[in-house]
């Protein structure tokens, strides 16, 4: 039974999915510590396998760290990045085992993971996609917009900013306010008949 109070009014779904677009160009306004902090306590809240959050959120935001990632770019994802306010490397850690203890106590979760680098490696990525699209929905949520992406070397991000550490780059997204513009229409997306299958 679907409790009315629970469904989502129609301007919150506007603002999540049916109004919000990708965005390749940002207003001035500066994201603030603030906003990152409400924007992680939110994105945190969203289940992982066995609670295992193995997100790390790398932000981007200083001069000197930009240049660092420009190297990493493709070409045609260049100039909107360093334009954006801050760049967040959605990255995960390999080794988000060993906090399971910490996160999931009472039950020996680390034990599954642990001398199992595949397991390590699909389980880290898979969540942390997961934990990705939290941040996208948490972020227009708090009235940012969003410019997920590709186009860059994994290996030079690394390299550039993980390179005393274990976590490892996934995806990216520049993230600011939204720029009082035109968006281009909205690319087609595929049917219901096409996409889904019911079993």
């Amino acid at each position: 039974m679907v409790l009315d109070d629970a469904v989502l009014g129609e301007a919150a779904l506007n603002t999540l999915f049916y109004s919000a677009r990708t965005h390749e160009a940002f207003a001035g306004t500066p994201v603030t510590d603030e906003t990152l902090q409400k924007l992680y306590d939110m994105v945190k809240l969203g289940p992982t396998s066995g609670n295992s959050s193995p997100g790390r959120f790398l932000v981007v935001r200083s001069e000197e760290a930009k240049a660092k990632l420009r190297p990493a770019l493709s070409h045609g994802n260049v100039e909107k990045t360093m334009a954006a306010p801050v760049t967040i490397v959605v990255a995960y850690d390999p080794f988000f085992h060993n906090k399971l203890p910490e996160l999931h106590p009472g039950v020996d979760l680390k034990g599954w993971y642990a001398g199992n680098p595949d397991l390590m490696e699909e389980t880290g990525f898979r969540n942390s996609t997961l934990q990705g699209g939290y941040f996208l929905l948490a972020a227009r949520a708090l009235g940012l917009a969003c410019g997920p992406m590709s186009g860059f070397d994994r290996q030079k991000i690394d390299r550039a900013f993980f390179s005393q550490s274990s976590w490892k780059s996934n995806f990216l997204i520049n993230l600011g306010y939204p720029k009082d513009e035109e968006l281009p229409a909205r690319l087609p997306r595929l049917s219901y008949e096409q996409a889904v299958t019911v079993a």
